[in-house]
């Protein structure tokens, strides 16, 4: 097969396109189960109206919930990022509490392994 300039750009553009529908809907199923002002019986539908009608549903849950997506994902992040603080705290502290600490958040799921061993380095490290 003779692959033309404008047929690689055009694939290429069309991968792109899908990549991107891919990942905004796994962030807003994500989203779905996130919202906590969601019923599970709300949930539930959001999920058979994504899966059923994908694309439709993406563009009617993010005209609708949109706005409160990007407020829940921020608050989401801002908590962790507290976590990460009261894990890490002022640098006062021994480094063998500061990695227990950390060791906690990684144990919850608040942090995952490479943001411990993060951690981890700086409490040793001080």
């Amino acid at each position: 097969m003779d692959w033309s300039f404008w047929d690689v750009l055009w694939t290429t553009f069309v991968v792109f396109l899908w990549i991107s529908v891919l990942m905004i809907y796994f962030n807003v199923v994500i989203d779905v189960f996130r919202s906590h002002d969601l019923s599970g019986w709300a949930k539930a539908g959001w999920l058979v109206v994504l899966v059923v009608l994908p694309f439709l549903g993406l563009l009617i849950y993010v005209i609708t919930r949109g706005p409160k997506m990007a407020e829940r994902g921020m608050r989401d992040q801002l908590e962790r990022a507290d976590q990460i603080r009261a894990a890490y705290g002022d640098g006062s502290g021994a480094a063998a509490d500061q990695i227990a600490r950390a060791k906690e958040l990684l144990d919850s799921g608040a942090i995952d392994a490479g943001e411990y061993e993060q951690l981890k380095s700086r409490a040793l490290a001080a």
